[in-house]
């Protein structure tokens, strides 16, 4: 088995730290993983990804091939890559950015909506889309993304950064009982 996940976005969207994190949630379960990352030179703004390929084999290419999942943070980051995606993939967007989706069938969440306006912190958008990405995708346990998640984040920010995955959880079960296409409702005050 080999798994293949891409993750995009802009820079200062947190797209490495989500890469770490997914990376070291298939180490905690015994799985091998290629992690790699790229952004541009700007500090913010610029184009950024973060790839995790997860087997329970050897890995022979640590990049990432034919996605089995894309979770684009950005409008361009979804146009550049979405043609990556196999036929079967799944895609999962931030709907605050990503407005226009090139498939019809993905995931689209307003992540850092989300975070804004249910956790006056629009910075942990990229832990909302891991909370959603934990149900949405068959990879990995909830609980080892909360563990590598626990580990990785800034001390003192464990306890916001539960909430935002667990907000995530909440999106993500939403979408996940909407058929295909999927477009959860872009209001966040709704209740599961």
């Amino acid at each position: 088995m080999r798994y293949d996940i891409r993750i995009s976005g802009s820079g200062g969207q947190g797209i490495v730290l989500l890469g770490i994190i997914i990376a070291e949630a298939a180490i905690l379960e015994g799985m091998n993983v290629a992690q790699t990352q790229s952004y541009g030179p700007e500090a913010r703004g610029g184009s950024s990804k973060s790839e995790i390929v997860i087997s329970d084999g050897e890995i022979d290419y640590p990049k990432a091939l034919r996605l089995d999942c894309l979770l684009a943070m950005s409008q361009k980051s979804c146009d550049d890559y979405f043609g990556d995606l196999k036929p079967e993939g799944i895609l999962i967007v931030d709907s605050t950015y990503v407005k226009h989706v090139p498939i019809q069938k993905g995931y689209r969440i307003p992540f850092t909506r989300i975070a804004k306006e249910k956790l006056k912190a629009d910075y942990v958008a990229n832990i909302v889309a891991l909370g959603a990405f934990s149900v949405l995708t068959p990879i990995l346990k909830k609980s080892s993304l909360k563990d590598a998640l626990l580990k990785r984040v800034p001390k003192g920010t464990e306890g916001l950064n539960l909430l935002a995955f667990e907000e995530g959880v909440k999106a993500g079960r939403i979408a996940k009982r909407t058929s295909i296409p999927i477009v959860i409702s872009e209001r966040v005050d709704e209740d599961t």
